[in-house]
């Protein structure tokens, strides 16, 4: 039996205020079902930030859906979702905007990566579309989907009953996180440099936007340490972050050698070579533990504690609560991470979390429910 080639439509969006995660892990997936001989696009708004220009760049057919202007104001106190202006127009215009992109295309699949959205919102646009894919880190909301995915450590199948159809197959935990092949093709080579660790290159990467600036409240709290002047400091931003130029002042007058790296592309290399991680509790927590990286994560949203908090439980990393404390509240858990021992520790459950090879599991599940439809 020959393998059938899928065509899958991703709706999914970034911008300063959503920031870039849902549409990485989005863009992870799309690669995997590529390489895998599938076809993917993209439809995606026109925020500020969407990394349009990034999609197009990796070949993928994108269909940019027009911001309206004025329609931010109707959209507030009529909504029972939190993130109903993450939208930046009402749900039901982009369902049928987007319904009206998915008709011609008779697509296997429609992937949905956004908190904005919900059931109302897929049953719009299901008839436009072979199965729903829905990509969640909440559990707070109705979904009319085939598939869900939560990559969340501490999550539980049993989360979401009530919230999907019956028959939805839940892909539950870290197992399943859409991380990129270089994640577990540098796993062993970073996992064997680990045995014995010492703080001596530390990786800051507060999220591709970081528009609060939590970068520069750690680079000030990092400056009144005791850390080796010879520590490295590998602090990477996102080109559209809006306190770029202020990161890279700060970074040339600390005591340390400090690099400032803006949209990098090697990022499993350079946490590989890192032994401490100082970074956003998002979606990026996965791609430290597949590689051992011990972490202290800033927390910067509400969705963010869950995830951060079952980190910790388990022993992979230690969490500050509150960004705008970033800078008083580092110090004392780097001293935490001084103890002997530590690093190790923290790496080693870091590591048993996932093996990064979450992607390919989920494309053989949707190659699996398109055959038995067939």
């Amino acid at each position: 039996m020959t393998k059938h080639s899928m065509q899958v439509v991703f709706r999914a969006d970034a911008s300063v205020q959503i920031g870039t995660g849902h549409l990485m892990r989005c863009l992870t997936l799309a690669d995997e079902l590529t390489r895998q001989g599938h076809e993917c696009r993209f439809i995606c708004r026109e925020h500020k930030g969407h990394l349009g220009e990034l999609i197009s760049k990796k070949g993928y057919e994108l269909t940019l859906l027009p911001i309206t202007s004025g329609t931010e104001r109707e959209l507030s106190g009529k909504d029972t979702n939190t993130y109903a202006d993450w939208l930046s127009v009402p749900w039901l215009e982009d369902a049928e905007q987007t319904g009206a992109v998915l008709e011609p295309l008779k697509a296997d699949w429609l992937v949905v990566d956004h908190y904005a959205l919900d059931a109302r919102w897929e049953q719009q646009v299901t008839k436009a579309v072979g199965r729903i894919m829905v990509i969640d880190d909440l559990a707070d909301r109705n979904h009319e989907c085939a598939l869900l995915l939560d990559q969340n450590l501490g999550r539980k199948p049993s989360d979401y009953d009530g919230l999907v159809p019956e028959g939805c197959q839940r892909l539950i935990g870290p197992e399943y996180a859409l991380l990129r092949p270089e994640f577990s093709e540098l796993r062993e080579r970073s996992l064997k440099r680990r045995a014995q660790l010492e703080l001596k290159r530390i990786l800051i990467s507060l999220g591709g936007v970081d528009r609060t600036n939590v970068t520069g409240q750690v680079l000030l709290a990092l400056a009144t340490t005791a850390l080796p002047k010879d520590t490295h400091l590998d602090i990477i931003m996102g080109a559209a972050a809006p306190y770029l130029d202020d990161v890279r002042r700060h970074a040339a007058q600390l005591p340390f050698k400090a690099t400032v790296n803006v949209n990098v592309s090697d990022m499993a290399e350079r946490m590989s070579l890192a032994d401490l991680s100082i970074g956003a509790a998002g979606g990026t927590s996965w791609e430290r533990c597949c590689l051992g990286l011990p972490a202290v994560l800033v927390i910067q949203a509400e969705n963010q504690v869950p995830g951060a908090s079952a980190l910790a439980a388990a022993g992979a990393a230690l969490t500050i609560t509150d960004p705008k404390a970033a800078q008083t509240a580092l110090p004392l858990e780097l001293s935490k991470i001084g103890e002997l021992g530590c690093l190790e520790r923290m790496s080693l459950a870091a590591a048993g979390i996932t093996d990064g090879k979450g992607a390919p599991s989920v494309v053989q599940i949707m190659q699996l429910l398109v055959g038995r439809c067939r």
